[in-house]
């Protein structure tokens, strides 16, 4: 070992040490005791092969929407957590949800080729077999659609590739798109396509990204193979989530429903999706210019980008079905503060046979109850009500857990405190994301998980991981804190409706890295799969339930709820310098660009052997008036520091009652009823998904997303809601403080 990596090595034990010396949040001595004791029974009880089992029974059969074998994992889930002592029901919604009735893509011009749009059973695979069964390879929520044109390449089919396809003077307008997926999430190419007037959009899997230039494929190894297709929702969850045609309000048997046709979350152009056998020979027949080399994949190929010579008919027809949702809500009842929830949650549906996304995470939860239940049965009552859910539909927009959410929305937001969520789950670093009022909390929870493979904490293999492949950011964390910092939640789980939506603190968590592959949303997302090439002795299935096990029985036991506002603050005012720099960015590139337009620079750097067409001068943003954003951020972190300084140790139950009811709405304060502008689905003004990203987290999202749109008024004014947010979460924070403040 090396002299520095021997160094790094002893600071992180040291602080490791440190953090380890702490008491749990939330807990005096005595009753950190009785929780550690209380966890070290939980983790006892904790058995792999139960994992196993469950998984190879729950992905034996296709589990999509509509499916028997849906509605049979739901069934077998209920009647598991009964046995093991918690009451437990099925709550069913009615939603949306389109399966295909024809797909055809072929190219018509200068050849003829007709896209196979199959996956091929494998003998090494035993499920895969199941042809009749499988879901077939699409995009649900695409448009219908009859649909022939010339073909054009599109990198990611993000926003910045439009406009390097218009400095290279091609239009899509009227064309047939291909993207590869990455970049965003798959639904932001679809809408982007048709924004700029595309007709139809077909997105493939580059082997540069998602196969054999990472690694060998399936069967033999586990990367995508030429084959394998990525299924998915393109339902435009950015303006809002769950069954589009009861936005804002639950999915009930009798509901009104909008017309399908006239659903704003609904792609407008047809969109399916192909393997890279398929679109090898779309590709190789374009013409056109060369594509940037950033755009390169790995087929063998020159990438060009067209128009034509390659033209393609795409016709696609769907069954646009109501069909039922079965979530799983299991209730082990408070016996001190009943009303007060402590969710947990993860959903059972997959695009075939689901066993990484989301079986692997579902074992996990199942896991949890089972040894909780041991609990409750010899004698244990958590102080709050513990409520694991099971959500269905998912994977086509979060459906399930959003018009679960959306119907029970009144009584969640008087009593959920946390909602806690997991998806998928492999073997490698944890993974955390989620309302930094929670950061510290889950700090110390990671501290105290032993990961399996190495034999120190979880959270001490996450910061010597970031101390060597981090950002300069986290390298520098690495060596100097005892603590990580989690990621802000954008979407792309059940999280949004608690956080987004109702202002539930929420965490959305998971293991991996060392175990990625090509079967995401494929039929290949088996159990054999899962047992060769993730978790074979689901070791980390136990992790994941250690780790969220610990944080629900924290949450649930705790004297105070653990909570804590100066990571929060610190954080806030990390995305407050952000946007005021990203203003000040936006303002200096317009003044520069309109002073080279106006010095004529841009001709003396012209390539004489093409046409010039001289840029246009830029609209010069205003300066915006961040002082109200300012001010907010000074006096978040002077009422977070005052409350670090509380002690409750002498507080009466009556006042911890009233402390704990105020603590469990301070998220609830971070929203604003009328939301984001454009989307007001999306009420909380610290976290979004964006509106171009998808699933990837804009924060500030009502003052960023303006300026990165050049929408300035609209920027002063989410200055103001978003001050006017962070102002509201402050004196909740005061009121918590005033309890104890001596007459």
């Amino acid at each position: 070992m090396k002299k520095n990596s021997l160094f790094l090595f002893f600071v992180l034990s040291l602080l490791s040490a440190g953090l380890t010396a702490q008491s749990i949040m939330g807990f005096n001595a005595a009753k950190g005791t009785e929780e550690t004791n209380l966890e070290n029974q939980f983790d006892a009880k904790l058995k792999p092969q139960n994992l196993r089992d469950w998984m190879q029974r729950m992905s034996s059969k296709p589990c999509y929407v509509g499916t028997e074998k849906d509605r049979d994992n739901a069934n077998f889930i209920r009647d598991q957590f009964r046995a093991w002592g918690w009451e437990t029901r099925i709550d069913t919604s009615y939603v949306l949800f389109p399966t295909p009735l024809f797909r055809q893509l072929e190219l018509v011009a200068p050849t003829q080729f007709k896209a196979s749009l199959t996956e091929p059973a494998l003998k090494e695979d035993a499920t895969s077999s199941q042809l009749k069964d499988h879901l077939p390879t699409y995009n649900c929520y695409s448009a219908d659609g009859d649909v022939t044109a010339d073909l054009v390449y599109v990198n990611y089919g993000i926003p910045a590739d439009y406009e390097a396809l218009e400095k290279l003077g091609v239009d899509v307008r009227g064309k047939i798109v291909i993207a590869r997926y990455g970049g965003s999430w798959r639904g932001i190419k679809p809408k982007v396509a048709n924004e700029h007037g595309a007709i139809g959009c077909i997105i493939y899997s580059d082997p540069r990204d998602d196969g054999y230039a990472q690694g060998d494929v399936y069967p033999k190894g586990p990367f995508r193979n030429e084959n394998g297709v990525q299924r998915g929702s393109v339902l435009d969850n950015p303006l809002y989530p769950g069954d589009p045609l009861t936005p804002g309000y639950g999915a009930t048997k009798d509901a009104k429903r909008l017309d399908y046709r006239d659903a704003p979350t609904i792609m407008k152009i047809p969109v399916i999706p192909i393997s890279y056998a398929d679109a090898l020979p779309l590709l190789q027949a374009l013409g056109g210019p060369v594509a940037p080399h950033e755009w390169d994949g790995r087929l063998p190929i020159t990438y060009h980008i067209g128009p034509g010579p390659s033209k393609v008919h795409l016709k696609l027809k769907f069954d646009w079905k109501i069909q039922p949702v079965y979530n799983v809500i299991a209730v082990l009842k408070g016996a001190e503060y009943p009303d007060e929830w402590i969710m947990r949650g993860n959903h059972h549906d997959g695009w075939v046979f689901g066993a990484n996304d989301p079986l692997s995470g579902m074992v996990a939860e199942m896991e949890e109850a089972r040894a909780l239940g041991e609990l409750w049965k010899s004698g244990w009552r958590p102080k709050r009500t513990i409520v694991y859910c099971s959500w269905d539909a998912e994977e086509p927009g979060l459906l399930g857990s959003t018009e679960w959410a959306e119907t029970n929305q009144a009584e969640i937001a008087q009593k959920a405190v946390v909602y806690l969520n997991t998806d998928g789950n492999s073997r490698g670093f944890l993974e955390a994301e989620g309302s930094h009022t929670l950061e510290k909390f889950f700090n110390e929870v990671a501290r105290d998980v032993t990961d399996p493979q190495k034999g120190v904490s979880v959270a001490e293999r996450l910061r010597s991981f970031n101390a060597v492949h981090g950002s300069a950011e986290e390298k520098k964390e690495a060596a100097t804190s005892a603590y990580f910092h989690i990621g802000g939640l954008g979407s792309g789980s059940d999280y949004s409706c608690f956080l987004q939506h109702i202002g539930i603190a929420s965490m959305n968590i998971g293991y991996g890295g060392e175990s990625n592959g090509g079967d995401y949303h494929s039929i290949y997302d088996s159990f054999d799969d899962y047992i060769r090439f993730k978790d074979s002795d689901f070791a980390y299935g136990v992790a994941l339930a250690k780790t969220m096990g610990r944080s629900v029985m924290r949450l649930a036991n705790a004297t105070t709820l653990p909570f804590e506002f100066q990571h929060f603050s610190s954080t806030v005012r990390q995305y407050g310098n952000e946007v005021m720099k990203l203003a000040e960015t936006s303002r200096t590139q317009a003044e520069e660009h309109n002073r080279l337009v106006r010095e004529g620079r841009y001709e003396a750097a012209a390539d004489p052997t093409k046409p010039f067409i001289k840029p246009a001068l830029m609209d010069e943003p205003p300066y915006i008036n961040f002082a109200p954003l300012e001010n907010a951020l000074s006096k978040l972190e002077k009422s977070a520091n005052r409350y670090a300084e509380l002690s409750t140790a002498q507080a009466s139950p009556e006042q911890l009652k009233q402390l704990n009811g105020l603590l469990a709405q301070t998220e609830r304060y971070l929203t604003d009823p009328k939301g984001l502008p454009i989307r007001p689905w999306y009420k909380h003004q610290i976290y979004a998904p964006g509106f171009y990203t998808g699933y990837g987290v804009k924060t500030l999202p009502a003052i960023r997303e303006a300026i990165e749109l050049k929408k300035w008024k609209e920027a002063e004014t989410g200055v103001e809601t978003v001050s006017r947010a962070i102002n509201q979460f402050t004196a909740q924070i005061d009121a918590a403080i005033n309890l104890f403040a001596k007459p």
